[in-house]
């Protein structure tokens, strides 16, 4: 009998979405972001984003991250050009 590794078991078990144990929400949510967007290279950043910025606009760029029509499954580039346009127009609107 062969020794298994302890992340081949968590794969058998959970398939390749490991449980995430985070300790707050934003840490939860930031790691979904990640995961919905294809993006789990750059997990840290969807958490630091998810602490720092508004929730109603990470959702609004997710949205647009998933509805576009693209060859690549990766929606990362989408939804970081999509949020800084957002963040644009809220200053505009800050400004009138």
């Amino acid at each position: 009998m062969a020794i298994e590794k302890i992340g081949d078991i968590l794969k058998k078990k959970f398939g390749e979405r490991v449980p995430v144990h985070a300790k707050y929400e934003f840490q939860e949510y930031g790691v979904r972001l990640a995961e919905t967007l294809h993006d789990i290279r750059h997990k840290a950043l969807y958490i630091k984003l998810a602490k720092e910025k508004e929730r109603s606009l990470l959702e609004r760029a997710r949205v647009f991250a998933i509805d576009v029509q693209s060859e690549s499954i990766n929606r990362g580039r989408l939804f970081m050009w999509k949020l800084t346009e957002l963040e644009k127009e809220k200053k505009a609107q800050k400004k009138k």
